[in-house]
């Protein structure tokens, strides 16, 4: 069983990384995180399969959860034990289908997106983007009001997404939130190890 005190989720895409997209994997995983979600959905299911292997595999050396993005054929193929999905693919699937998962994460913007997806059986969920980001450019971020209000909304866990940094990350805390998510500065970050350090100072306050 994964035991893991880290309150932080990686999200992952190769177009960002400065290196090689594995070894990048590699030194993440080395600091174990909370999870990697292998977000690669512009790739075509096999590609992303032959992708999700091999990540899954360093998740697995490391003692790091995999959480597969989208492709619940694929998922279920693999018989991954951890899915996210943006909240309209997760209403698409059955009953059947969830209960492959130990671990089912759901994208979601609203309080009532939040409530979906916990009657769905999520597990946990991600809420945003809290914060302007570049990964949203030209859209403001929704507010660590809006993250209360989701965190209230929910008995179960949520990730804030979007935007969130060492200067910000115990607001985020502070608002009730479980963990924050990071993609393009665990992609890009030369010091992997010390980011990692930095984004969990906050962590104690909870």
């Amino acid at each position: 069983m994964i035991m893991c005190t880290s309150k932080i989720l990686c999200v992952t895409n190769r177009k960002l990384c400065g290196e090689d997209f594995l070894t990048r994997i590699e030194r993440i995983a080395a600091c174990h995180p909370a999870g990697i979600i292998l977000r690669e959905k512009d790739l075509p299911p096999e590609e992303y399969k032959e992708l999700a292997i091999q990540v899954m595999e360093i998740c697995r050396r490391h003692d790091v959860r995999c959480i597969l993005h989208n492709f619940v054929g694929v998922a279920l193929q693999l018989r991954a034990d951890a899915i996210h999905l943006p909240l309209h693919v997760l209403q698409g699937t059955t009953e059947e289908e969830r209960s492959h998962f130990r671990v089912i994460g759901a994208s979601c913007h609203s309080v009532l997106d939040a409530q979906n997806a916990r009657e769905l059986g999520c597990t946990y969920i991600t809420a945003g983007h809290v914060f302007e980001t570049d990964c949203k450019k030209g859209l403001p971020g929704r507010g660590l009001s809006f993250l209360e209000e989701v965190c209230s909304s929910v008995e179960i866990p949520v990730y804030g997404i979007g935007g969130i940094d060492p200067s910000n990350v115990e607001q985020v805390y502070a608002a009730g939130a479980d963990g924050a998510c990071l993609m393009s500065s665990l992609m890009r970050c030369e010091d992997v190890p010390g980011f990692l350090r930095s984004m969990e100072r906050g962590k104690q306050d909870k």
